[in-house]
């Protein structure tokens, strides 16, 4: 789960102008392609339960929680003008905006701790017990020592280095 140190530079340059927009940087995904590179950037919100709905300049009911389209709008028009000052991608990209989803992508050990006991899937750098990439619940995240457990099939657990992680991902599971 380590960022590469393009990806990290442009993390330390956009973090204060998305956090000056009320939000909280995820993280981002810069994708190089070409002549055209993408960078995808994740915004999202703690949830406050207890909040009362209200209806914001647009015309939406916010109800406390979660990622709206103006969200993104004004973190786009703030990431923009960094990147158009600062111009760290050579050539063209496209630039986009989101929140993580249901099926949300985890750029830190950290953001795992609150998922603990729900499905993820894993990408890893190399094999362990033989595989790459599988779907397991999540048991622990260690933080402190850069390690997580995840339970495969027949209960075995899978201590796994972070620094091993390619990408991770939260499995969206409907208890309904």
């Amino acid at each position: 789960m380590k960022l590469s140190n393009k990806t990290q530079v442009l993390q330390d340059l956009i973090a204060p102008a998305v956090n000056a927009c009320d939000v909280d940087l995820w993280g981002i995904e810069f994708i190089p392609q070409g002549k055209r590179s993408l960078l995808r950037i994740y915004i999202d919100r703690e949830v406050d339960e207890a909040a009362e709905p209200v209806i914001n300049e647009d015309g939406e009911v916010e109800l406390g929680r979660g990622i709206g389209v103006q969200d993104c709008v004004r973190v786009t028009q703030q990431v923009g003008a960094i990147l158009d000052v600062h111009d760290p991608i050579s050539g063209e990209y496209a630039l986009e905006v989101s929140s993580p989803g249901w099926d949300r992508p985890f750029f830190q050990l950290a953001q795992l701790q609150k998922y603990i006991g729900h499905t993820v899937a894993l990408r890893l750098i190399a094999a362990v017990e033989n595989r790459r990439k599988f779907q397991a619940k999540l048991v622990a995240v260690d933080v402190e020592n850069e390690l997580i457990q995840v339970e495969v099939e027949k209960q075995q657990v899978l201590e796994i280095d972070s620094n091993n992680i390619d990408k991770a991902n939260l499995i969206f599971q409907d208890n309904v």
